[in-house]
Parts: C-alpha cells; structure tokens; sequence
C-alpha cells in the first residue's frame, strides 16, 4: 500500500536521553549510541506537522489533510539501517478509526493548535500546542543553527542528514513490529531556537526520562514543506517475541 502527501510546516524537536534512562527496544532494533563528557547518550524526536493531500495512489482523488505529532526514537534495525521506531502518533479524534484501521498504526487522540509559519511574513515568534491528558506547549523563533545540548553530529547539515535521512521506520501494532518505508526529500530548512513551556506529553511517552530533560531540546528546526511517499510494508518475518529488550542489551 504506497500512499503520498506533503508534511507543511514540520517541527523537528529533538532531544539526547543518557542512555540508561532510554525506553526499551522490540528485537531486532537497536539504539545508535553517541558519547558526550563521558556518557552514552541516544536521540529521540517530536515532530509537529500538517498532512496535505494524503492519499492512496490507487485512490488519488481521496484526499484527507490534518495536523499530527509523533514521537520517535532512533536506531538501527536488524540489518543495520538508520531507521525511526515511533512511540507514539497522535492524530484529530477524526482520523484515529482511519489510521487504526487502513494503515494499521497505533494512532490515538489529540487537540492541536499550530501556526503556520510558510502562509506568510516570518514572524519573531510562534507558538504550538498539542493536548492529550497531558500537554506540549512550546514556542519557537528563527536563529542560527546550533546545538543546544549533547553530543555533536558533526556540521549543521550533517545533524539535519542524522536525523532526516532515514527509509525506515517501525511501529509496534497488535504485538507485531510493522515497518513503514519512506522516500521523501526536504526543499528548505529554517533552523529555530525554542522555548519548553509544558512538557508532560514527552514525559508521559518517555516515563523513564528525568522530566526536566525536556526542557533544553538538543536542536530544532523547521521544514516548511516535505513532500513524500510511503509504503506500508506487510507483516513478514516481524513477529514480536514475548521478551522485550532492554535498552542495554545488543548495543
């Protein structure tokens, strides 16, 4: 099932978790492990975006747009590609029945309140606000590209590949790890400095994670447009054993 859409104005939050306090992993995935003043440190994300025009391409008059979050955490699957497992997706009341059941995705409720920065002049500031029981409110302007805390990526554009370019992803669905490929390319970045406001929605997702980590992201950026194209891969040979890895274990 391949379907395409545009990701308009895309927040890419993201933040580095000691290694000890990172969730564990379903096999056969593992963290990609950074060291920094003496640590091991992994990445995890949150991106906030509006799908445009998401539709089948067997279908491609349906059309369905919206805005979303997930989060997600980065590793390597069982042959060794960069890949993103995603933790956890949340979507409009609306579009969770569709999500749960044609592309079979762990989708669950949210309210939104996002800007959009690509309509028109460049502000000082904007503001991004997703509710579930718990919040994330933050507020984000332009600014030089930086790394505000963790281990370095190497250049700016090295940190932007690090984290964008990546054809697989995973969700965990009915006890099984499902993958998702992806092919998609970014037209424009403009990197953000952001303020934490509320921050109980990641402390929900990531439980095991010290709650004032969410605070100071390691960096942030924002794409104003993202078309791409994605593949709901069938279930072959992905089936979940009863045992979970642990964090420390196969790294």
């Amino acid at each position: 099932m391949q379907l395409r859409t545009r990701a308009l104005d895309c927040l890419y939050l993201n933040w580095a978790l000691p290694r000890e306090s990172a969730p564990t992993l379903p096999t056969p995935l593992r963290y990609e492990i950074h060291e920094w003043r003496g640590t091991e440190y992994v990445f995890v994300s949150a991106l906030l975006f509006r799908l445009s025009g998401l539709r089948l391409d067997s279908l491609p008059f349906l059309r369905l747009s919206y805005p979303q979050m997930n989060c997600r955490v980065y590793v390597l699957d069982g042959e060794g590609v960069p890949s993103v497992l995603f933790r956890r997706m949340v979507v409009p009341r609306w579009v969770v029945p569709v999500s749960r059941c044609l592309a079979r995705q762990p989708a669950s409720a949210g309210h939104f309140n996002y800007p959009r920065p690509s309509d028109g002049p460049r502000r000082d500031n904007w503001r991004w606000s997703i509710r579930q029981q718990q919040r994330l409110e933050l507020s984000g302007k332009l600014a030089s590209p930086q790394v505000e805390v963790g281990p370095q990526l190497g250049s700016w554009q090295a940190t932007l590949d690090y984290f964008r370019q990546r054809p697989r992803g995973y969700v965990v669905w009915k006890g099984q790890l499902r993958p998702i490929r992806t092919s998609r390319v970014s037209l424009e970045v403009w990197p953000l400095a952001v303020e934490v406001g509320s921050a109980g929605l990641m402390t929900e997702c990531f439980s095991e994670v010290d709650a004032t980590v969410w605070q100071t992201p390691h960096s942030a950026w924002l794409c104003p447009e993202i078309p791409f194209r994605f593949e709901l891969a069938e279930l072959r040979a992905l089936r979940m054993p009863q045992r979970r890895v642990a964090a420390t274990e196969g790294c």
